[in-house]
């Protein structure tokens, strides 16, 4: 659908009026119901624009607070929680999961290291045991059935993107490390989002109004999947339809995260979904990146895990074909880095995450730059949606004249 210019909103800092130029552009070709855009560099703010409807049907326009959910892009939010947690010293990266979890040790899973299953080398990235919401929302429960899962590789042999799972483990590593016993929504929300007055929820709180937040349109998803093959690789597509097979496997249970609409239920918001159901403003994903990429000194990370996370993981003995998105990756400590599939930020030291349907946000530590963007009208490109690239594009050729 498209949108007039009289529904686009925000501002640019001079210099970035290109921003605003291609994220207009892409509401008027209608390849947006709402979005918004948003860069930090050097610490202020430079691009914060929003636009569109907030719901296509109610036609409730997106206005300046609200937020959206980011699927995948969640993944890098709750890395960045992960990483003030090893900052406060919780745990050591190579040191082994079970040193801090006894239970994990079930079924050849006790010698992977904490860096090994951040970067998605452990193995995990499916659980056989079904799932429902109600397990979803039971934290012992599902600290029970993913301590027994067994690995679908040897780990360390092989990598393959853990798109569901590893926020589970990651907050298990933190309930287990952590003096409190967090899960990593109740920590980020205590040590990154109060302190820095940013709003972005791992599990939405009962007080935030549905009203706030933009509503995900992606009808049919699975069999629209079929009639977009040019934006998804083939492999990964034929992979993904074919039962039993490894990226099958991944994103098959449980059945309900499969259901991109049942993310707008107040249920499905609720529970805590570290790897597919942040909710949050864009601005402040940016800006949160934007602390990373400068350094960290507002949430103090130390210099050794920052230079952790910027660092590609080391390949896997079997080099880096990924088991469950069928192209090439590169991971780091809870984040994907760029690869020669997906480019993005100025060197292989940029490190995020993106998500279904074609938010992104991330981090460039050469620039100090965080940019985050996000939509709710789902795209079906794997990584690197269009319109995600051209204004990260567009953001790094104003940096780049000034």
């Amino acid at each position: 659908m498209k949108i007039d210019e009289s529904m686009i909103h925000g501002s640019v800092e001079p210099g970035f009026e290109k921003v605003k130029e291609k994220f207009i552009e892409n509401f008027k070709k209608g390849e947006e119901v709402g979005a918004a855009c948003a860069a930090y560099h050097k610490g202020k703010k430079v691009v914060d624009l929003w636009g569109g409807y907030r719901d296509k049907k109610s036609k409730d326009p997106w206005k300046e607070d609200t937020m959206v959910l980011v699927f995948s892009t969640t993944k890098g939010i709750s890395g960045l929680a992960v990483a003030l947690a090893h900052t406060k010293g919780y745990f050591d990266y190579d040191e082994k999961v079970s040193k801090y979890w006894p239970e994990f040790s079930q079924n050849g899973k006790e010698n992977i290291t904490v860096r090994q299953l951040l970067s998605h080398q452990a193995g995990l990235c499916a659980i056989d045991e079904p799932m429902d919401l109600t397990t979803l929302g039971n934290t012992e429960r599902m600290a029970e059935i993913i301590a027994a899962q067994t690995p679908l590789w040897e780990p360390s042999k092989k990598h393959g993107y853990h798109g569901i799972t590893l926020g589970w483990y990651e907050s298990e590593l933190i309930r287990k490390t952590d003096p409190q016993h967090r899960t990593i929504g109740q920590f980020f929300r205590d040590e990154i989002a109060k302190p820095l007055g940013i709003e972005f929820y791992i599990g939405l709180p009962d007080n935030i109004p549905n009203s706030r937040i933009a509503n995900i349109h992606a009808p049919m998803y699975k069999f629209r999947m079929l009639f977009n093959m040019k934006k998804i690789p083939k492999p990964f597509v034929k992979a993904f339809l074919k039962k039993g097979t490894i990226t099958n496997k991944a994103f098959s249970n449980p059945k309900i995260l499969g259901s991109v609409e049942k993310y707008n239920t107040r249920e499905m918001r609720r529970i805590e979904l570290p790897a597919s159901n942040g909710i949050g403003l864009v601005r402040d994903m940016a800006r949160l990146y934007s602390i990373f990429a400068a350094g960290g000194q507002e949430l103090g990370i130390k210099q050794e895990t920052l230079e952790a996370i910027m660092k590609p993981a080391e390949d896997p003995e079997l080099g880096r074909h990924d088991e469950v998105l069928q192209i090439e990756t590169r991971f780091s400590l809870g984040f994907i880095k760029p690869s020669l599939e997906f480019k993005f930020g100025t060197s292989e030291n940029a490190f995020g995450t993106p998500g279904a349907g074609g938010s992104f946000a991330y981090a460039d530590p050469d620039t100090e730059t965080g940019f985050a963007y996000a939509m709710n009208k789902s795209g079906f490109y794997l990584h690197d949606d269009p319109r995600e690239h051209v204004l990260s594009e567009a953001v790094f050729e104003c940096i780049e004249k000034l």
